[in-house]
Parts: structure tokens; sequence; C-alpha cells
């Protein structure tokens, strides 16, 4: 940090009750009231370097005696006219970038410039100003920063223009010419390890400015259009988190009732004002940042009320990337307020899974198969989520109903993940009646159910009935299809094993008797088999084949008979019929 030196006297200023004097052999003869400070002073050092003091002291009329002039609008306050007063004086001062805006907004209020006297003070910090600050990167930033204090008078006097132009014109340097400190606290960035200069070395040291100078500032770099939307984006990133520190967290921020207890409506509304002008500085290019700093700026805007217009960007931005959204982003979205007994905002997760398919809608037919591979992996995220959010004791059933009927049907292949989820719900909510059973089970598509989750359906007791019969009959026309399926391919194997070839058939008065009591046909003497284009003898042990194959038959009959028995679904319903009677029972007598 740079910084100018002026005069060379020892600072004799001192403080008596609620009055700055200087220790001086002369008696004071100007008095001059800032705020609720009395300055004993001089006209003599004062007067010839102050434009202002020389006007205010000639309208008194009066040269020789005591003068009391109130200053109480000089910019700075009592600090800066201290400075200008010490400066008159020859006392020592350090200007740096952390008091130039003052002293030099002060010094032009004093009207201490050359038309008054050479060498005067305005001029002097003009001079510093040009090849120390502006020249710097960090004096610009520390600059820029104390100008809150003073918008109105850094806006006219050119300061915050100025500042702003060198700032964007270091930021599009190449890296490569980068000479100037920054800040980079990147883990795993050390300056000794690395001798390049990142490409986003600019973006901690402008997140500490305020929002409509930083806004300024990326506004100015985009409309260059030098940047890539990705480091514009970053930008945006490294500023939200430095001034929402929820961002960074693991956990989901403080609801708004829970914020009003701990913070300030004047740190509310300086987050909602962040928010919203992060939202509408956001490139429009994909990917220029990532869905799950979109998601967590969404819970704060969530929490802090953002404006609607901001709301419904940030959800259309969410549902733009929303394919690559993990479970823990969605989990990062907690319900609005505290009025909501349930954990997790699941009306916010249906309104973004709404809009991404409203846009997967709108693709063309040649982007057909991106588009469904899309909304299926996104049928898998909020399968996941929904065996998360299952496990919330608070969780509305219509709340769960709802986002699991928002997915189309092509979003779900199969159902198993959804059929964890409702039984996960189901587990953790015992008291839910019929009505609520079966309207949560509605949404499972029994025929999507692999044969192991049918198996556990079935002697799930949780279950609603009519959802445990549906699975019964569907994995018995299941069975049924697959045993007609392999009947067929046995009987083409059997034939395909007794059928002869025509051209290399012996003679038939020779060799043809047929054996009726177990339905074999013997040729000849010996049995004949087929080996490759000719025909050779085959032992007498075949027609024991035939008769172990048509035991088998009958064997697999029984088989699938009584298979057939055991899901019969009139069984299944007088079985659950006695558990449900003797779990009655049981309940009666707890009572």
């Amino acid at each position: 940090m740079k910084f100018m030196k002026l005069g060379t006297r020892p600072d004799t200023f001192y403080t008596e009750e609620a009055t700055r004097a200087l220790i001086s052999d002369l008696p004071s003869n100007l008095t001059i009231r800032v705020n609720n400070i009395s300055y004993l002073l001089h006209k003599f050092p004062l007067l010839p370097k102050c434009g202002l003091l020389q006007r205010l002291c000639s309208d008194t009329g009066d040269s020789s005696s005591n003068v009391t002039l109130e200053l109480h609008d000089i910019p700075g306050g009592e600090d800066a006219f201290e400075l200008c007063a010490k400066f008159c004086y020859g006392i020592t001062i350090n200007i740096s970038a952390h008091n130039f805006v003052s002293a030099f907004c002060a010094a032009k209020f004093l009207q201490m410039t050359e038309a008054v006297e050479k060498g005067n003070f305005v001029l002097k910090l003009e001079a510093f100003f040009s090849s120390c600050i502006l020249e710097g990167w960090k004096d610009l930033i520390a600059t820029l920063q104390t100008t809150g204090r003073l918008p109105e008078w850094s806006q006219n006097l050119g300061i915050i223009r100025r500042c702003i132009d060198t700032i964007v014109e270091k930021i599009l340097t190449p890296p490569a010419k980068v000479t100037w400190s920054y800040t980079y606290t990147r883990p795993g960035y050390t300056q000794k390890r690395h001798q390049y200069v990142p490409k986003d070395w600019w973006t901690e040291d402008i997140a500490e400015l305020d929002i409509d100078l930083f806004r300024c500032i990326v506004t100015t770099v985009r409309s260059t259009n030098m940047l890539p939307p990705q480091l514009i984006g970053e930008a945006l990133h490294v500023y939200a988190c430095h001034w929402l520190p929820e961002i960074t967290k693991n956990k989901p921020p403080h609801t708004a009732a829970e914020s009003s207890a701990s913070q300030a409506e004047e740190t509310v509304s300086r987050k909602r004002r962040v928010v919203e002008t992060i939202v509408s500085m956001i490139p429009s290019d994909r990917g220029s940042v990532s869905v799950g700093f979109l998601l967590r700026l969404l819970s704060i805007a969530n929490i802090v009320r953002v404006s609607p217009v901001a709301k419904t960007e940030l959800i259309k931005r969410c549902s733009l990337q929303f394919e690559e959204a993990t479970l823990d982003d969605l989990l990062l979205l907690p319900s609005r307020s505290l009025d909501d007994l349930h954990f997790y905002d699941i009306d916010l997760v249906v309104v973004i899974l709404e809009s991404f398919l409203m846009q997967q809608r709108r693709q063309s037919a040649g982007e057909h198969n991106q588009s469904v591979r899309s909304i299926r992996k996104v049928g898998e995220l909020i399968d996941s989520y929904l065996q998360v959010v299952a496990r919330d004791v608070n969780m509305p059933v219509q709340k769960m109903v709802s986002l699991a009927e928002a997915l189309p049907a092509s979003a779900r292949p199969e159902h198993n993940d959804l059929y964890k989820a409702i039984n996960i719900y189901l587990k953790e909510h015992p008291d839910l009646d019929k009505t609520e059973k079966k309207n949560l089970c509605r949404v499972l598509d029994c025929q999507k159910l692999s044969s192991e989750v049918c198996a556990h359906v079935v002697r799930n007791e949780r279950l609603p009935l009519r959802t445990v019969i549906q699975v019964l009959f569907f994995e018995h026309e299941r069975g049924a299809r697959t045993s007609r399926q392999q009947s067929l391919i046995s009987n083409e194997d059997d034939l395909s094993k007794l059928k002869l070839d025509p051209d290399n058939q012996p003679d038939k008065e020779e060799s043809m008797r047929e054996t009726t009591s177990y339905g074999i046909i013997e040729k000849g003497h010996h049995k004949l088999r087929k080996s490759g284009a000719k025909l050779q003898p085959e032992p007498e042990q075949n027609v024991i084949r035939q008769e172990e194959l048509g035991r088998g038959r009958d064997i697999r009959k029984e088989g699938a008979y009584r298979s057939q028995l055991e899901l019969d679904p009139m069984k299944i319903i007088q079985r659950r019929s006695k558990s449900d009677r003797g779990h009655n029972r049981g309940r009666e007598k707890a009572n």
C-alpha cells in the first residue's frame, strides 16, 4: 500500500473536552466548529490556502476580532478537516488510499486549489491519485471502498469513474502481463508453487466492493466481450460466497423466522439486494455457473424474500441445468419458514421440475434422444430425493404424491426406487389411514417392479391390500407368460431332436415299427440320429430319454400348478384378512 508524506512539523494538536487546539505562543483568532468539535486555530496559516475560509471571513467584515465559522457540512467530517488544517500548518500527514477520498473531497470543499495558492493541497492529492493509486491494484480497490462514505462527492469529482475504468483495464490485461500483487486464496493454490497468474486472479479483490460498484465493474467487463461467460460466473460465485456466507455451508440456511432473531432487518435487506443483483448479472450462456450454485442461491432467495421477478428468473436458470444437479443440491432447499412443520421445500422442487419438463418439451425432434436421457436422469434424482424426504415425520403425504406424479411415465423405466421411497414413508408414518395409503400407492406402476421387489411387496403388510393384489396379478401373468415361452422352447427342442432327414431315411418296409405304449417311433432294429449330413445309429438309450422327457413334462405341469396355487390372489386375500383381523384384535386388547 503506497502513501504520500506531507509536512515536516510535529503534531501539536491536543484535545480538551470537546475542543481541539494547537500548542502555540499566539492566541487563537479563528474558531471552526465541525459537528460536535470546536477547533481553536489561527487565520494566518489557513486563510492563504483555503478560498472558502477567505470568503467566509471577509463576509464578517472584522478581520481583527475572533471569527467563529460553522462547517458542519464539510465532507469527511472532523477527520478530513483536521488533515486539511494540518497541511496548512505544515504538520506531517500521511495520505494513503484509505484517507485519500475524504481528504480530496474536503480540500475541494475548502477550495484549496492552485487558484488560491501555488502547490496547494488539491494539486498534491491529484498527483498522488494519478501516480500511485491508479497505478496499483489493491490501492484502487481500497480507494473505491472508501467512496461508499461519500458517494455523491466521489461521483461528482470523477473518483469512482476513473477507478472503475482503471480496474476494468487491468482485468482485461492478459494474465501473463499482470505484475501487481493480488489476493488469491483458492484451496490448494499458492503463488510459490505456481509461477503463472490464474485467469480469475481479480475476482477475490473486487468481491470486497459494494454491490453497486461490483455491478458497474462486471457490467463494463461483460460489455467488452473479451472474457468467457464462465469467468464472469466465477466472479459472481466468489462475490456471493463473500457476502452470503450461508452459500458455502453444507447445511440449509436459516429460515426467515430464525434470521429475524439473529440478524437485523438491514442485513436481510442487504442480502436481498445482493441476491437480486447477482441474478440479474448471470450470463445467459448455459454452464456459466453451476446448478449447485443456482440452487443454493435460490434457497437464500427464498429466505430473504427476493422479488418475484428475480425468483422466477432463478427458477428458470435452475431448470435449464436441472439434470446436472445432485441429491445434496436438492437437500439444501429448506422450507420457507417455521410455519411449515416439514423441513424440506418439496413445492419449490416441484416448480423447478415442471419448468425443466417444459423446457424439454420445447426440444426439437432431433434432440429427442438426449431429452429422454435427461428426463430419466432427473427421474432418478427425484426418486432418490423422495427416499430422503420420506423420513421427515412431518412431511404431508400429499406433497410426496405431488412430487412423485410430477414426473412423466417416461422418466421411470422401472419403479423400484419409487417403491423404496413409498415403503420408507409408510414405515416412518405408521398412523396413515387407508385413504392416504391408497393415494400414496396409486402412483406406483406394479408392472414396472422387478421380481425381487414384487416378492418384497407380497410380504409387506404396510401396503394396501389392493396394491398387493395388483402385484400378484401382474406377477402371475408374468409367470404364466414365462412358462408358455419355456414350453414353446422345450417343444421346439424336442421336435428338432425327433426330426429326421428325408433324403437319408431307410426303407420303411424293413425298419418301420411303432411303439404306442410310450409314444415313441422306432425305425428298424435300431434308432437313427443325425450327425452332420449323415444318419448314424443311436443306441436304445434314446427310448429311455424320451420316457424321462415325458416324466419331466408331468413334473413341470405339477410344479406350475403348485406355484399357481401359492400365488392364488384369493388365498392371499384370505391370509391378509386373517392377519388384519388378528392385528385389530391385538390393538383392542392393547387398548
